[in-house]
């Protein structure tokens, strides 16, 4: 029986050096990675566009565009936010690791390069990326529909199917998705607390997408599940939930939103008088004396109908 054959891997190097490069191609070959080669960043961003590589080893300094900006163009682009980035470069100030760091590479190496320590790196990140993908599709195919941000919510990965509604929604800030500006801010300012209390995003065709805020990581990451609806599917939650009346599911729902009465009263077309007596009457049904241990209960249950 013949064996299958391994697949190998797909090494991208970007150096201006022909001295570098000759000496990266040799003995990544004999490693049985596939190497392809860039001399500048615009032709590895094109490169890219045609095909993706497992792992990135990227000059730091180049003409016309430097490894930095390369690398934030790359991070920039969700189909390859995932590729990590190894930096290579003869600058050794600590500005300089922290400059490639933040443009998202993965780690940083020094020339004169030493090839065995290289190769060990990069078996290391090919194995740590591998697995955060592998993760990011059994999510996706298990019907997750999960993403990250920084602290500035712009989208740092998402699971495939997550990516497909947000793309079709969500505005581009320099080439890369982020949340809605009022999403943002809320970020921004530590507003946001864990649950579906993040303001809903809407698609064509009526659909809202749902966001439930899960917390950060504390690496400037911020984790959210998406759900999709159709309007007004929360509120028929709600009222099967708990056997209100439809205009009290209403009522219910965008307190569990964090509108105040006035905005309830606005939104749905009612008086300051009609909702305080829906408030009532939701109070009794669902055993509670005040909002905020409604709005934990329908939020509770948005949660359960999420899962």
């Amino acid at each position: 029986m013949t064996e299958p054959t391994k697949a190998r891997d797909i090494i991208l190097v970007v150096d201006d050096s022909p001295e570098t490069l000759s000496l990266l191609t040799d003995a990544l070959d004999r490693s049985g990675a596939m190497v392809l080669v860039a001399t500048s960043g615009p032709q590895a961003l094109a490169l890219v566009e045609r095909i993706t590589p497992d792992i990135v080893l990227m000059d730091a300094v180049m003409p016309a565009m430097d490894g930095f900006e390369t690398c934030r163009r790359l991070k920039g682009n969700n189909a390859l936010s995932h590729v990590p980035v190894i930096f290579m470069t003869g600058l050794t100030e600590t500005e300089h690791i922290v400059q490639g760091l933040a443009a998202g590479g993965v780690d940083y190496v020094t020339k004169p390069i030493v090839i065995d320590e290289l190769l060990a790196r990069i078996r290391v990140h090919l194995a740590n990326a591998r697995t955060a993908q592998s993760a990011r599709v059994a999510l996706d195919a298990t019907g997750r529909y999960l993403l990250a941000t920084d602290s500035d919510g712009i989208i740092r990965w998402s699971t495939p199917q997550a990516l497909r509604l947000l793309a079709t929604a969500l505005p581009s800030r320099d080439g890369r998705l982020a949340l809605p500006e009022a999403v943002r801010d809320q970020l921004r300012a530590g507003g946001l607390k864990s649950g579906p209390g993040v303001p809903p995003i809407a698609l064509e065709g009526g659909q809202n997408l749902q966001l439930s805020f899960l917390g950060g990581s504390g690496t400037d990451e911020y984790l959210f599940r998406l759900t999709s609806e159709e309007p007004g599917q929360s509120a028929v939650v709600l009222r099967e939930k708990f056997a209100v009346t439809a205009r009290e599911a209403d009522v219910l729902l965008w307190i569990a939103r964090g509108k105040s009465n006035r905005d309830i009263g606005e939104i749905l077309g009612l008086s300051h008088r009609t909702v305080n007596k829906h408030l009532e009457q939701i109070y009794a049904k669902l055993g509670v004396e005040n909002r905020a241990s409604a709005a934990v209960l329908a939020l509770q249950a948005l949660e359960d109908r999420a899962r």
